[in-house]
């Protein structure tokens, strides 16, 4: 029997019904114009122009507005954290996000922590990550939290399980060990120094692959019953775990395509929709 599937486009569509009321309900009190929701996109990676498009179409359909700035690719740090002032000047745009990663030249963490923090609907900043970290209230990084929105959607116990995550990037690996710590579980993160990395991964009852390598995390490595999660996405339309051999004897996973790629939309604009409405009270 298969293990049960941690369906992210089914629940992203739902969250999108309420998320469009909420937003008609905040409208209906203010009056005013929808909020706006901003990217940056610096150069033409047309990977990350295509979650540019995918964020905006998500945007209209919740009734919220997309702004999209494009900059060249030799952009500069300086003329970056421009564009950023403006957008946090600006009092209908109530979440900015920078597409991450952005060309080498530009200092990314000057980038992402010059976001006014009540504007971090993305989670990148390092004060958002500090106070999440503290269990302060905060906009957790879109992925991770949308990955602990899918968990707590299909009733996954995680208080006192053994967690593995595999990655440790400011942006997924690290917070998402941070928000599975803050739910009592107990923790490990592997990194490219993790020794005997099979050993570990053997032992998680969740395990997270956020490694960035096409099908890194072996299937024989992963105990039966555990809750595998893949926050990959590679061409071929696979993930970063080997998930084929481990579905008929795992307790949940999340497929690849249409697991945690979905979520991480949702949850950003759900966070969105969550700074507008602290904006208008």
């Amino acid at each position: 029997m298969s293990g049960l599937v941690l369906d992210g486009k089914a629940y992203a569509k739902e969250l999108e019904v309420e998320l469009a009321s909420r937003v008609t309900n905040l409208l209906e009190k203010t009056g005013g114009e929808p909020p706006i929701l901003a990217t940056i996109l610096v150069g033409a990676d047309p990977a990350s122009a295509t979650y540019v498009r995918m964020k905006g179409n998500a945007c209209r359909r919740v009734g919220m507005e997309s702004l999209s700035i494009s900059l060249p690719e030799e952009t500069t740090t300086h003329q970056l954290l421009t564009a950023i002032d403006d957008l946090n000047a600006n009092p209908r745009v109530r979440g900015i996000l920078l597409q991450h990663p952005v060309p080498k030249q530009i200092e990314e963490r000057e980038c992402f922590d010059r976001i006014a923090i009540e504007k971090d609907v993305d989670g990148v900043t390092s004060q958002g990550f500090g106070r999440m970290a503290m269990d302060e209230p905060a906009y957790g990084s879109a992925t991770p939290a949308g990955i602990m929105r899918l968990l707590k959607r299909y009733g996954i116990e995680i208080a006192g399980k053994e967690a593995v995550v595999v990655g440790r990037s400011p942006i997924l690996g690290k917070p998402m060990a941070m928000m599975l710590l803050g739910a009592n579980a107990t923790v490990t993160i592997c990194h490219s120094r993790t020794k005997n990395l099979a050993d570990v991964v053997s032992r998680a009852e969740i395990l997270v692959g956020a490694v960035g390598k096409p099908e890194f995390l072996k299937a024989g490595w992963i105990r039966d019953g555990a809750v595998v999660v893949d926050a990959g996405y590679h061409p071929g339309g696979v993930g970063d775990i080997e998930l084929a051999p481990v579905i008929d004897r795992c307790a949940a996973y999340t497929p690849v395509p249409g697991g945690v790629g979905p979520m991480t939309i949702a949850t950003l604009i759900a966070q969105t929709v969550e700074a507008a409405e602290k904006a208008a009270l």
